[in-house]
Order: structure tokens, then sequence, then C-alpha cells
């Protein structure tokens, strides 16, 4: 008998979390997960992580039920996302930040809207009712710097492409990822994060599927992985590379 595909799919990817995981990240998840009434599974997805993070996750998951582990060569986050949701076999699919900066709890803020009719809803930071807790102040001002160019250049009207917590149905989120341009290939060498969720949401503008943006709780996890001035010029160059991509028919199905 085929085993009844669960609602909630959890993508988490992953890239030198020791930190992270040593602070119980994982834990949380679980326990999170254990407490609901409905069926979810968790996708972990290992980014080319250099540190202990790996063995250590891996030794964690061992035969925990509906967890799986995937290894990656380091082509960056996009990639493997998108690794997990080729994977995935829930209802509705997931993605956030392995150090939990926004917690899984706040995917009860989501899932109404999923019942509205929703393809995707997404975290914010920005909008009414949403709180951020112990960030920099120059990590705000770098993203509403962003946030200003992404409304210009590429998705007006979302106030915070950049939350890592994201919702959707499968066959949007199958159809989103499977449609990236710039972010296909997986090239990237680095920890930078880059625009993709701005390429996900432009696509999502272009198959005019309804989008929620969602006010959710967000700490910030201290990273030496951003570095705001190469970031920001790489980002603003991948906006520019999205709309280009727009231009020569790329994202015409």
């Amino acid at each position: 008998m085929q085993e009844k595909n669960p609602l909630l799919s959890v993508i988490i990817p992953a890239y030198n979390e020791e930190d992270n995981f040593n602070q119980g990240a994982l834990d949380k998840v679980e326990s999170y997960l254990k407490r609901q009434p409905y069926e979810s599974d968790v996708i972990i997805v290992d980014d080319g992580s250099t540190d202990n993070s790996r063995e250590e996750i891996k030794r964690w998951i061992g035969k925990r039920k509906n967890w799986t582990f995937i290894e990656n060569p380091h082509q960056g986050k996009a990639r493997a996302i998108a690794t997990g949701i080729a994977q995935a076999r829930g209802k509705y699919m997931l993605f956030t930040d392995f150090d939990q900066a926004t917690p899984i709890t706040e995917v009860e803020k989501l899932f109404p809207f999923m019942e509205k009719g929703y393809e995707v809803a997404i975290g914010s930071r920005e909008i009414k009712g949403s709180k951020r807790e112990s960030e920099p102040w120059y990590r705000h001002v770098m993203g509403r710097v962003f946030n200003f160019f992404v409304r210009t250049i590429a998705v007006p009207g979302i106030q915070d492409t950049q939350c890592g917590f994201k919702l959707f149905r499968a066959k949007a989120a199958h159809d989103l990822f499977a449609s990236l341009e710039v972010y296909k290939n997986g090239e990237e060498k680095t920890a930078y994060t880059g625009a993709f969720d701005v390429e996900l949401l432009y696509l999502c503008k272009k198959r005019k599927l309804k989008v929620a943006e969602v006010p959710v709780f967000w700490k910030h996890v201290p990273t030496a992985r951003i570095n705001p001035v190469r970031d920001s010029i790489r980002m603003f160059w991948d906006l520019v590379r999205i709309r280009f991509a727009d231009l020569i028919g790329k994202y015409e199905q």
C-alpha cells in the first residue's frame, strides 16, 4: 500500500550550521511537528558544508521517521531548496532557514491563506503586525534599500521578499522552482544567498498566482556570511538579470 502523502513538507537548506545545530534548531522543529495533528516530513539539504555539521546532522536524523538528509555539492541556497522541493511529497511545502530566525511555529499564520485559495504565503518582517528582534541597524537599512529596488524593478507591492519563510501549494512550488533561470544552475561558490526569492516572486507575478504577505516574528541570528557591500551589489545585479531573462522570453510557459 502506498504511503499517504503528508500535509506539510518542510525543506531546510543547510550550510556550515554547526553553531545552529548545537543550539537545538532541529530539536525545535521536531518538537513542534510532533505536536501537530497532521502528517509532515522534513527534508534537510546540505549545501556542501565544510564544518562538522554535515556528519552531526546525519547522525541526529538517524532513523527518525519522515526525516530525510540530502547532500548537495556547494551550489548555493536556491539549488539546495530546489533539490528539497523536487523530493517533497506534501500538499503544502514550506522552506525555512536552519537557524529558525523565523520559528517553525509561525507556519500557523500562513496556513489560513492556503485555505483561502492562495498559492503562496510568504513571511514578512516589514508589514503591520510583524516583529523583528535584535537586528543591527545596518542590516535593516540594507534590507530596506534593496527592497526599494525590488519594488521598483521587479516585484511591486511586496514589502519583504527576503524573509526565509515561505509556504507553497505543491503544484506552485514544483512549477516555480523548475522555472528559475537566474538561479537554475546552482553555480554559486560562496555563502551568498542572492535574490532567488525575488525571482520566485517575479515568477508568481508572471504566472498570476495569488500571493499573501503575512506578518511573522523574526529574530536576528548573528552570521559572518553577510557582506553588506559585496552582497548588495551582487543582489542588485541579480535584479537586472531577472528582468533581462524576462525580456528575452525565458519565463514564458
